[in-house]
């Protein structure tokens, strides 16, 4: 499903964000990227969409390469769910949820903000399933909590149903109760569509418990790569230990072997069908 190939980013000043990375992750795994902060996390995730290109190696979606040239097919096959969540303030909840289909409107739906019937009743059944009521849609965004934010995030990331999802630090200005109802919520939808998840971390707590896979990242190399549960403590305080040299490979845990299958394959029952809430009538 993604695919990176010996992928590096080095900047104009010479600092090195990724080094030679190769990480395949299959179609329906939560996979988590595991680091602290300046590990090459984010860099990596975004060159999954095009945010960021590498100036070595490739990366693929789906047998695709990203590359400008195929931006504007791959970017609406992929969700983003991002740390401060991204969302324009000022404008309602149903709104910004709507705003995840943009990249398929034509240019004058897109400018004009009318969405077709089709998509508004799409945009309510999100807000339903990821926890939303009836009465958040037509409030601010500032209006909302933390939690109930990127709840907003999540729904509008599902708007194109994306065969792969990117979540960078999601849960990381969210408090640990929350932050678990969060990611619950994030794996669940993910199951329920058969997406895949690529999800960056730094709380290790947290990738064992809902990590398929985590693969750690240390000043832009990889340094772990394997299942969740193979995560040691001595792993874990390699990884954050203070000092260029420490790694996971030094605390006597060596690089894990790709997990040979995926997350489980089972979905949730379907559930009865709400009663749609309102956002206006298309036009």
């Amino acid at each position: 499903m993604l695919r990176y190939e010996s992928v590096g980013m080095r900047y104009a000043d010479g600092t090195m964000a990724l080094d030679s990375v190769s990480l395949q992750v299959p179609r329906g795994q939560f996979c988590v990227i595991l680091g602290a902060s300046g590990a090459g996390k984010s860099t990596l995730l975004r060159m999954a969409n095009g945010l960021t290109a590498p100036t070595q190696g490739q990366v693929w979606v789906d047998g695709t390469l990203i590359e400008p040239a195929a931006l504007a097919t791959v970017r609406p096959r992929i969700g983003m769910v991002h740390q401060q969540f991204n969302l324009v303030s000022r404008a309602t909840v149903g709104t910004n949820i709507l705003s995840g289909a943009l990249p398929v409107l034509p240019a004058w739906r897109a400018c004009l903000l009318r969405f077709p019937a089709e998509l508004r009743e799409r945009a309510c059944q999100l807000a339903h399933e990821v926890g939303l009521l009836p009465e958040h849609l037509h409030r601010r965004v500032s209006d909302l909590s933390g939690g109930q934010q990127q709840r907003v995030g999540i729904a509008r990331a599902f708007m194109l149903s994306p065969a792969l999802l990117l979540a960078d630090e999601p849960v990381a200005s969210l408090d640990p109760r929350i932050s678990r109802d969060i990611l619950t919520l994030l794996r669940d939808q993910a199951r329920e569509r058969g997406a895949t998840v690529v999800c960056s971390l730094h709380q290790v707590d947290l990738a064992r418990e809902f990590a398929d896979r985590i693969v750690a990242l240390r000043h832009g190399s990889m340094v772990f790569d394997g299942p969740a549960n193979a995560f040691n403590e001595a792993v874990a305080d390699a990884l954050y230990r203070a000092g260029d040299s420490a790694s996971p490979r030094e605390a006597g845990s060596p690089i894990a072997e790709l997990p040979g299958s995926g997350p489980e394959g089972g979905r949730r029952a379907a559930q009865a069908r709400p009663a749609l809430f309102s956002l206006g009538e298309a036009r």
